[in-house]
């Protein structure tokens, strides 16, 4: 549920904030809309109030219905920062602590008396990862009781000892949830109503179910052969829970963030707990450093829906973006809104045919390998399948590179292009306005 962040950790340097550009704004949205790039809503706030709203595409293709401010869309991950705001809440509240141990209430789960609270929220507990199993298509759509989840978490085991690592996990978050409702007796659903929803007064947010487009809820898509394809898959969210199960607007994740960062939600105390990073990650919370700025936001996919959500608290600021489909990936677009919003150089994508040519299978050998930088935080790793070059980023899905000129590669997916440097083993990567060169190892 998290594949789209790393890009823009490192694209959002020496922010200076300046009168947005509207229009510039509309445009990126407007080309995305006209070149069936994506489909999705976008919202910035600023001291707590909504400044720009924009929504482009459509909710469900087959109906012709457009998206538009009030459509809620799954926002995957970024549900696990409202499921630690809860869980912070609680701690507040002290029926629980951050240094209560797994095994208070499942026993069971391997290393539960050596797993707490604190690591199950920074991903440090070392469970493997409940989605990555291989039959989750089996049974993610259908619903799924308490019981066969646990049993799941215990048969996959650990990938290390508790505290030892940051490592992404969604059974950490899906834990949490099983443990607020033991503590609250109430089903999470419930839980997230009754300490979130309803106190901030959210109208569109909500713990998701079936997707219901009549309710102006955006159904995912797909693009293919010229035209949007609705995914057929829909995750049961008894099997996310408050790893991913929020259903949301942008407008209402920025309401939640701005609530949370001005203590309406949490107190400064645990605020400063979620903020507080190892490894980058907080509680909760993703923490992003620039220069003398901080930004501190989350993001989520599930389904063939994506969604990114970040609040930069010096300028109070929180910026939003939700998809139903993107055909690039989400960090490209949601680095060129807020580069826009800040007044950064920025160059709109240019979404015309790139004319490609032919390589050979030899010729492509030259590519081969792992490339990497110290300013660019994940190995980017080249392969090739017959005559078409692969490239695949640390942790993230593999993508296709066409040949558009002399040892330079696009990938319209992703809005990359690669162009190699043979003779001195190195690759110059251009991607959200931004110029990296890295080197084969």
């Amino acid at each position: 549920m998290l594949k789209y962040i790393f890009i823009f950790l490192i694209c959002i340097s020496s922010i200076q904030a300046q009168t947005y550009n509207e229009a510039k704004l509309d445009s990126l949205f407007n080309a995305l809309e006209s070149n069936n790039k994506g489909m999705g809503s976008f919202s910035i706030f600023s001291n707590g109030e909504e400044i720009y709203q924009k929504s482009f595409g459509f909710s469900n293709v087959a109906t012709n219905a457009k998206a538009n401010s009030l459509t809620k869309y799954r926002i995957g991950s970024i549900s696990k920062t409202y499921t630690a705001t809860i869980l912070m809440q609680l701690v507040e509240e002290e029926k629980i602590s951050l240094t209560t141990l797994v095994s208070d209430y499942f026993p069971n789960v391997p290393n539960a008396d050596k797993i707490t609270i604190e690591n199950l929220l920074r991903h440090r507990s070392g469970l493997f990862n409940i989605t990555e199993t291989e039959d989750l298509r089996a049974w993610v759509d259908k619903l799924q009781s308490r019981e066969k989840m646990i049993a799941r978490i215990i048969a996959n085991g650990t990938n290390f000892e508790p505290d030892e690592k940051t490592q992404y996990s969604n059974t950490n978050y899906v834990l949490l949830s099983f443990i607020a409702e033991e503590i609250e007796k109430k089903d999470f659903s419930t839980i997230l109503d009754e300490r979130i929803v309803e106190p901030l007064a959210l109208k569109r947010t909500e713990y998701g179910n079936l997707i219901e487009p009549k309710n102006n809820e955006a159904l995912p898509f797909y693009f293919e052969n010229s035209e949007w394809k609705e995914v057929k898959l829909q995750t049961h969210m008894s099997v996310p829970k408050g790893a991913g199960a929020v259903v949301a607007t942008p407008t209402e994740l920025n309401q939640f963030f701005t609530n949370l960062f001005a203590g309406k939600l949490v107190s400064a105390v645990s605020l400063e707990s979620m903020k507080n990073a190892k490894e980058g990650m907080g509680l909760g919370l993703m923490k992003l450093p620039f220069d003398a700025k901080e930004v501190y936001g989350h993001g989520g996919s599930i389904d063939g829906f994506q969604a990114f959500a970040a609040y930069f608290p010096n300028e109070n600021v929180s910026i939003a973006l939700t998809t139903n489909n993107l055909y690039a990936q989400i960090s490209g677009v949601f680095i060129g809104a807020v580069k826009t919003y800040f007044g950064m150089d920025y160059t709109l994508p240019d979404f015309s045919p790139k004319k490609t040519i032919e390589v050979t299978s030899e010729e492509l050998d030259t590519y081969i390998g792992t490339y990497g930088s110290p300013d660019f935080p994940i190995d980017i790793y080249i392969s090739k399948d017959g005559n078409t070059l692969i490239a695949q980023g640390e942790g993230q899905p593999s993508f296709q590179l066409d040949a558009i000129g002399p040892h330079t590669f696009y990938s319209e997916k992703v809005m990359i292009k690669l162009t190699f440097q043979n003779e001195t083993n190195k690759v110059v990567v251009n991607q959200g306005g931004r110029t990296y060169e890295l080197t084969k190892e």
